[in-house]
């Protein structure tokens, strides 16, 4: 997308990775000099319930982290679409997680693709990394940064993981062709 600014809700069960897919955006907003702010929600998520992490990204100073009207979401379930749909702005991106979400999006304003993430990631080996296929559509389908930039972003939030990172770095690029 070209713009300055990005805002971006990524929801999904808690489990799912959803708090690491924000910060490892943030984090790769930073290493591309942007500014960022990245806002958990934790509250009473837990495994299984539903959780929610908000990115923005911008070329100037951001002075409110709380995204409302995100130009991009991506729901990795179905109560995650249900709950947020509403919120994308019109046109905006929205990802959906194929494998958990059976119903179509209500709106028609939308840029929407759906790929059977969890699917993917399990023939990948690891269901956990159903996540980091959502970063690579993510990133295809946005042009919000190059896989590089993210995977090494990623190299340094797993901090010597080699193993989780090789599997998580395929995820990202099976996300990335498949979208």
């Amino acid at each position: 997308m070209k713009t300055n600014k990005i805002d971006i809700l990524l929801a999904g069960f808690g489990g799912q990775g959803i708090m690491m897919m924000g910060k490892l955006l943030a984090q790769a907003g930073l290493a591309s000099r942007k500014n960022v702010t990245w806002m958990p929600s934790y509250g009473a998520e837990v495994r299984g319930g539903t959780a929610y992490s908000m990115t923005k990204i911008s070329d100037k100073e951001i002075a409110n982290p709380i995204v409302t009207a995100p130009d991009i979401l991506v729901a990795m379930n179905e109560p995650s679409l249900v709950k947020y749909e509403g919120m994308l702005k019109p046109k905006g991106l929205l990802i959906l997680n194929k494998s958990l979400i059976n119903s179509k999006p209500k709106r028609k304003d939308l840029k929407v693709v759906s790929i059977p993430m969890t699917e993917l990631a399990s023939k990948l080996g690891s269901v956990r990394s159903a996540n980091m296929v959502a970063v690579g559509v993510l990133l295809k389908r946005s042009k919000l940064f190059p896989v590089r930039i993210v995977t090494g972003a990623l190299h340094e939030m797993l901090g010597g993981k080699e193993d989780i990172f090789l599997m998580n770095k395929k995820a990202i690029e099976k996300g990335y062709a498949r979208a």
